[in-house]
């Protein structure tokens, strides 16, 4: 058995001081994650610190029109409340379409952020994962890698990153506030998590000690339809085998601005600008959504069984752009 401290902290500060200087130590709120990866022993936290006291359970509209989230919002709280479902429908959707009712209730918004891989070789403490021990190897290289990526790769790591909020989140563009034991400071959410390259084991760019304690989401695109699609083996509580996030602005059936994430394909939460910048003032077509898609695809790296995910992504992106514009037509028909 392995033994560890449990400490509650009344406030950010205090759940800074407490968690600083311990590099084995790790902060836990729903613990959908974390709790898991304990049980596996491939996390083995020195203390866990229980952030659930701290005064980070709201939503707020901040008078530039943006969108704050505290860090300890639950996922269930977050896709139903008013203003999200109103201004921004692709982050209630994605949210939606994750995991269960059940774990949705518990998990939070920054627990999202930080959830770990479910690459199967990951969780099993004795097969090779360079993301688990460095230099190990990657087992999922010549494993049954079905359920791996295709973009953001290396010869390190072929992990997907598994969340679909963090997708959504992606396409909108957000800022990450974080508090740590010199400071507060801003990063934009595009930024945050980190290729494997060489080192998979460094995920994202928290510094030691650190603590998401917000989450701001941009400002709404004016006019926008939105739309998020999860291709998966079954209907519910699976993770992707291909998604798209796409928010779409349409004028005179011209595209004016578009933006588009992918999950399920990629290391990390997927941006595409590629795809945007191929859309910018195109006709809203069907073939101007295909150009769209060979271009998000167009550095996709297959492994032996996940090439078909490839061509399954550009059908998720043809069918997102679609029906975003649609969402748009909806919402401005005279335009």
């Amino acid at each position: 058995m392995r033994t560890f401290a449990y400490r509650t902290a009344e406030d950010v500060s205090q759940a800074v001081i407490t968690h600083a200087g311990d590099d084995r130590g790790a902060y836990v709120a729903g613990g959908t994650t974390l709790l898991d990866l304990v049980k596996l022993d491939v996390m083995r936290p020195s203390q866990l610190v229980d952030i659930n006291r701290l005064p980070l359970s709201e939503v707020e509209t901040l008078d530039d029109g943006r969108q704050r989230i505290g860090a300890t919002v639950t996922n269930t709280d977050l896709a139903h409340h008013p203003e999200v479902k109103a201004r921004y429908p692709l982050l209630s959707q994605a949210l939606l379409s994750g995991a269960s009712t059940q774990l949705r209730n518990m998990a939070t918004t920054a627990g999202n952020v930080m959830q770990r891989t479910r690459c199967p070789y990951y969780r099993d403490a004795s097969a090779a994962c360079n993301r688990r021990e460095p230099g190990s190897g990657c087992d999922a290289m010549h494993g049954i890698n079905r359920m791996h990526a295709v973009l953001g790769v290396s010869d390190a790591c072929i992990a997907t990153h598994p969340s679909d909020m963090c997708v959504a989140m992606a396409a909108i563009g957000a800022t990450l506030t974080l508090e740590g034991p010199d400071g507060v400071r801003e990063m934009a959410f595009n930024d945050f998590h980190r290729l494997p390259g060489e080192q998979p084991e460094k995920e994202h760019e928290l510094r030691p000690g650190e603590l998401i304690t917000h989450i701001t989401l941009d400002t709404p695109v004016e006019g926008a339809g939105a739309y998020y699609l999860k291709l998966r083996d079954r209907a519910s509580y699976e993770f992707a085998l291909a998604s798209a996030g796409a928010i779409v602005a349409v004028e005179d059936g011209v595209i004016r601005e578009a933006r588009l994430a992918l999950g399920g394909v990629a290391t990390k939460p997927w941006r595409s600008h590629e795809a945007e910048q191929a859309l910018q003032d195109q006709p809203a077509s069907i073939e101007a959504f295909e150009r769209a898609a060979e271009a998000a695809l167009q550095d996709a790296v297959p492994h032996e069984h996940n090439a078909f995910k490839i061509p399954l992504a550009r059908q998720a992106i043809v069918r997102a752009l679609r029906e975003a514009c649609k969402d748009a037509e909806n919402a401005n028909p005279q335009r």
